[in-house]
C-alpha cells in the first residue's frame, strides 16, 4: 500500500474572512450557488455580498432542507443545472457541507466550504455523510479530491453557540488515537493509502492544540470574544483534524458515533459529542495506560464533553447493545482495530468507559 496525503487546494482563516471571498474564488468560476443552512445564511450572507458588489460575477443564496439527503441533494443538482452555474459553495455546518460536496461532485464542479460553526471536521475532508430521506443512515461518498477551498471566518464561528466548538473539539479529540491506532495494524486512511509522517504529525499536533487551547478557546468563546486561543481551536477542529482524520483513518471512536445513532435518546446528543465518548471507549479496549485515559477524560471534563453514558442520553445500558451491534456492522472502521471487535466486546468497553467516567466525576 502506497503512502498518500491529500488535502484542500486552499485554506483561509481569520476574522471577516469572507470580505476577501471573491478573491479566493475568483478563479474557479464567477457564477456560485451557495448552499446554506438558515443560520449559515444570515450570518455569512452580507459578508459575501460586499466582497462580490461590483464584481462580474453571479450568486445564488438556496438554502437547504436541513440534512444532507438523496432528495435533498437531487435538488439542489436541478438547481444548480437551471441555473448554469460554474461553483457549488456550502455555508453551515456538516449538512449543508456534505450536500455542496455531493452537489459538486455530481455536477462535475469545484466546491467551495464556509463553514459557520465548528461542529465537526467535515469542511477539509474528501468524504460525505449521505442520509435516506427519513433521517437513516445511507451511505458514505469518497471523492477523488478535497475541497478546493477552504474559507473560514473566524468572527462568524466564534458568534455561533458554544456547544458547537465544543463539539468539534470532541471530533478532533478522536483524531490522534483512531489514526495511531491505523498506523499501528497497518490499515489505510480514508482515502485508501498508507498513512505519512505528515499525517500523523498532524494528527498529534491536533491533539496537542486541544490540551494546550481547548479550555482557555471555550471561556473566551462564552464571551464572544476572539483569542489566540480560538483560532487555534478553529484549526484544530476544522484543519488539523480534518486533514488528519482523512490521511490518518478511523477505528473505534467514530464506529462509536454511528451505533449510537441507532438509539432514540441519543438523537439530540452531537455527533462531537459521541465522538469523545467514544475515544473513551476505544481507549479501554486498547487496554491504554490509565494516565492516558485520565488525560482525556480531564479533557473532557474541563470544556463539557461527555464520559458517561448518561451524559451522552443513555440511562437504560441493556440498550447499549443495540448500538454495539451496529457500531461493529460489516465495513465499519471499528474493525481496524488490533484483534478485531466483537458486538460483546465493545458492550463490555462501553459499560467500562461509563464506569471511569462516573469514577471520574465522582457520580
Amino acid at each position: 500500500m502506497l503512502a498518500l496525503m491529500r488535502a484542500p487546494s486552499k485554506y483561509v482563516q481569520g476574522p471577516d474572512a469572507l470580505l476577501e471571498l471573491y478573491d479566493h474564488v475568483k478563479d474557479l468560476g464567477t457564477s456560485i450557488l451557495f448552499i446554506c443552512s438558515k443560520s449559515g445564511y444570515k450570518a455569512a450572507r452580507p459578508k459575501i455580498e460586499k466582497s462580490f458588489a461590483g464584481k462580474n460575477a453571479s450568486i445564488k443564496f438556496e438554502i437547504f432542507g436541513g440534512i444532507s439527503s438523496v432528495g435533498e441533494i437531487a435538488k439542489m443538482q436541478k438547481i444548480a443545472k437551471e441555473n448554469k452555474v460554474g461553483v457549488i459553495c456550502a455555508i453551515g455546518g456538516g449538512s449543508a457541507i456534505d450536500t455542496a460536496k455531493a452537489t459538486a461532485y455530481y455536477e462535475g464542479l469545484p466546491v467551495v466550504i464556509i463553514p459557520t460553526v465548528c461542529a465537526t471536521d467535515a469542511p477539509c475532508t474528501g468524504l460525505s455523510v449521505i442520509y435516506n430521506d427519513d433521517g437513516s443512515f445511507a451511505k458514505y461518498i469518497f471523492y477523488p479530491k478535497n475541497p478546493d477551498a477552504v474559507i473560514v471566518d473566524s468572527s462568524i464561528i466564534v458568534k455561533a453557540p458554544v456547544r458547537f466548538l465544543v463539539s468539534g473539539m470532541g471530533d478532533a479529540l478522536g483524531t490522534y488515537f483512531e489514526a495511531r491506532m491505523c498506523q499501528k495494524t497497518n490499515s489505510p486512511s480514508l482515502e485508501n493509502g498508507g498513512i505519512t509522517k505528515s499525517a500523523m504529525a498532524l494528527c498529534k499536533l491536533c491533539y496537542n492544540t486541544l490540551l494546550e487551547d481547548g479550555f482557555k478557546a471555550k471561556k473566551s468563546a462564552e464571551l464572544g470574544i476572539l483569542t489566540p486561543a480560538v483560532e487555534a481551536i478553529i484549526e484544530a477542529n476544522t484543519y488539523l483534524s480534518g486533514v488528519g482524520a482523512d490521511n490518518g483513518g478511523l477505528a473505534t471512536s467514530h464506529s462509536v458515533y454511528n451505533g449510537f445513532t441507532a438509539l432514540e435518546e441519543c438523537e439530540k446528543t452531537m455527533h462531537g459529542e459521541l465522538v469523545a465518548f467514544g475515544t473513551v471507549v476505544q481507549l479501554v479496549l486498547e487496554d491504554a495506560p490509565m494516565e492516558e485515559i485520565e488525560e482525556v477524560m480531564d479533557f473532557c471534563v474541563s470544556v463539557g464533553l461527555p464520559v458517561t453514558l448518561k451524559e451522552v442520553g443513555v440511562t437504560d445500558p441493556s440498550r447499549v447493545m443495540i448500538a454495539a451491534e451496529k457500531a461493529c456492522a460489516s465495513g465499519e472502521s471499528i474493525h481496524n482495530m488490533l484483534g478485531d471487535v466483537t458486538p460483546e466486546q465493545l458492550y463490555a468497553a462501553v459499560l467500562a468507559a461509563d464506569a471511569l467516567g462516573k469514577d471520574y466525576i465522582g457520580e
